[in-house]
């Protein structure tokens, strides 16, 4: 860096440290001094959280920018990103990293499994960073409303990394829905094939807690894994790809895929609090329904109206469980492993996973007479969901799904993932309240405790 880039950076820093007081420091990013035009010396600074799996791919597009520091609990899980960027500085523990680095980090990319995707943004963003977080954004209910608030008080630019939704594809749906391609819409069907889709990032334990305890690898960090969820022994069972299936971990398959598949008909409605949630579960044995997701289940939602637009009955199905074929669909015709409908007045739309994957409207006829809509909605460039969030960095206009609209989103996929812990029963949600109406146990998984020595405030 030059002299001139070293003495902005170090400047905004200690202005940072006197605003961190007040609760968000100010962001450390040289770039919004001279919005819309970089220099080399001007790229961001990007530290990320959680580097061996997901965290991976989002480094990979981030590339061109400095990638500062990387910090993962597994140093064998994480080996082949360290090695991709030897120049960055590592460590095991988030903390001590932002301890270390708090004047040299502009922005963070979190990948770590859900349960501690709250602790490690809220810090971040309380410092003044810039963040990027996988989906969904958090593990509980108060988590995701904590980190949406944060992002605003603190006016950092944020992502989630439900990456469809940078995508074109998911712009074309919301433009047909606005145009009345289909006329209102009242049912809304979204499906996946996880938990047993069968590849080994998909399938998720359907099992009791392990009674063995194996030695924890000398790689692993097995505490700092835990983070905020309860202490238990470590198992392989665990870490590093099922941690999904198990509630102290993960959301399952509706947490996994929801921000994905559900994402479409939540932007193209205008969808936000669900009056009601109910699910019905393939659970039956209590061992292993106290600690797992289930092999398959059906949740409901129920949407009021918004404005001109009707009421909305939102159903999910997951472990290969899938809706009723449309009136009009070609009986020859199959739905993809994952999916949605969207059923309205006149007509159909059926998509494919992330944002909306190969949309197409139904019935035929529909689809050969409909004349295209002009674009109303801003495209992303490359449809680069990493690219997205590093231009909001920079210029400062928000992300395609900054927490303020990830963070709606996550509330509506996590009140399904809830409402499966407490199946057969029907639960009234008060949105803005956040909190059932008419269910006290219900209400206790909003925001259930952390481990001694983590907080999220």
């Amino acid at each position: 860096m030059t002299n001139q880039s070293l003495s902005r950076r170090k400047f905004l820093s200690v202005v940072a440290s006197g605003a961190a007081a007040a609760g968000c420091a100010t962001r450390l990013n040289t770039a919004q001094i001279v919005p819309g035009v970089l220099s080399p010396n001007e790229k961001l600074n990007i530290a990320a959280v959680g580097v061996g799996g997901m965290g991976g791919a989002n480094l990979k597009a981030c590339a061109a920018e400095n990638i500062v520091a990387l910090c993962d609990v597994d140093d064998a899980y994480a080996a082949n990103t360290f090695a991709a960027y030897p120049r960055a500085r590592r460590y095991k523990d988030f903390r001590k990293m932002f301890d270390a680095e708090a004047n040299n980090i502009d922005a963070v990319i979190i990948a770590t499994p859900d349960h501690t995707h709250a602790v490690i943004a809220m810090t971040a963003m309380r410092l003044g960073k810039h963040v990027y977080c996988q989906k969904p954004l958090a593990h509980s209910l108060h988590e995701v409303r904590r980190l949406t608030e944060t992002a605003r008080e603190c006016k950092v630019q944020t992502q989630m990394g439900n990456q469809g939704h940078s995508s074109d594809e998911i712009r074309r749906v919301k433009e047909w829905v606005a145009d009345g391609a289909i006329g209102p819409v009242r049912e809304v069907h979204a499906w996946s094939d996880r938990p047993v889709g069968g590849d080994p990032w998909s399938t998720f334990p359907i099992m009791k807690r392990p009674a063995d305890t194996p030695a924890v690898p000398e790689s692993l960090d097995w505490d700092l894994w835990l983070g905020p969820s309860p202490h238990r022994p470590y198992h392989p069972i665990y870490h590093p790809m099922q941690w999904r299936g198990w509630y102290a971990f993960g959301t399952g398959a509706l947490g996994d895929m929801g921000c994905h598949i559900l994402d479409p008909a939540f932007w193209a409605l205008d969808l936000r609090h669900p009056t009601s949630v109910e699910a019905t579960t393939t659970h039956w044995e209590k061992e292993v329904s106290d600690e797992t997701y289930p092999r398959a289940c059906i949740v409901r939602y129920e949407f009021p109206a918004r404005g001109k637009m009707p009421p909305v009955r939102l159903t999910w199905y997951d472990g290969r469980l899938k809706p009723p074929f449309p009136r009009d669909f070609d009986p020859r015709q199959r739905f993809d492993s994952n999916g949605a409908l969207l059923v309205g007045d006149k007509g159909t739309i059926l998509h494919g996973s992330h944002g909306a994957g190969n949309p197409l409207l139904l019935p035929k006829k529909l689809r050969q007479s409909y004349k295209q809509p002009a674009e109303t909605i801003p495209r992303v460039k490359d449809e680069a969901h990493e690219h997205d969030w590093i231009r909001a960095c920079k210029d400062g206009k928000p992300a395609s799904s900054s927490f303020e609209y990830g963070g709606a989103l996550t509330e509506m996929v996590l009140l399904g993932v809830l409402a499966m812990r407490l199946p057969d029963r029907r639960l009234l949600w008060d949105g803005v309240a956040m909190r059932f109406t008419n269910d006290e146990e219900a209400n206790a998984f909003i925001n259930p405790p952390y481990r001694v020595g983590w907080t999220l405030e």
